[in-house]
């Protein structure tokens, strides 16, 4: 399985990148993968510092899709905000990230860290006292997320 991420400056340059080349490079890829899924998010906030798409500093990337229940999602951006953003950036290892939202409900949390161990660091010492403070169970109504090892020959 392979993750994909692209940032665009501004949705006028993603519209256009999708009305000029898009089609001409999906054929040119014809063949080449299996079950691509593609979702598109607008950037509410970084998770830090200042979010930058520069993964040469990171060796991990931990991501995280969340469906919220509607009548949570103003407490779940919320805690995102007072209580896991906050957690992830006092962890030494966590480089940078960022939140975004799509439309639905749906939310993506994504953070770069320096290495497994230093991601593993955080993940045992905090991850369920937080969920429990944040009451995240009661906000989300779907997770998946994955642990991404950067692979820099794919850095473009």
């Amino acid at each position: 399985m392979a993750h994909i991420f692209s940032f665009w400056e501004s949705r006028a340059f993603y519209d256009s990148f999708m009305a000029r080349s898009h089609d001409r490079l999906a054929a040119s890829q014809a063949g080449t993968f299996k079950n691509a899924q593609v979702r598109l998010f607008d950037h509410r906030f970084d998770v830090k510092t200042g979010f930058e798409p520069r993964f040469t500093d990171a060796d991990l990337i931990r991501v995280a899709l969340c469906r919220v229940h509607e009548e949570r999602a103003e407490h779940f951006v919320l805690m995102q905000e007072k209580v896991w953003n906050p957690a992830m950036a006092g962890s030494p290892g966590m480089v940078r990230g960022l939140f975004g939202e799509a439309p639905g409900n749906e939310y993506l949390i994504l953070s770069m860290w320096r290495s497994a161990a230093e991601h593993g660091k955080y993940r045992t010492e905090r991850v369920e006292r937080l969920t429990l403070r944040a009451q995240t169970e009661a906000d989300v109504a779907a997770l998946a997320g994955d642990i991404v090892d950067m692979e820099p020959a794919w850095t473009v």
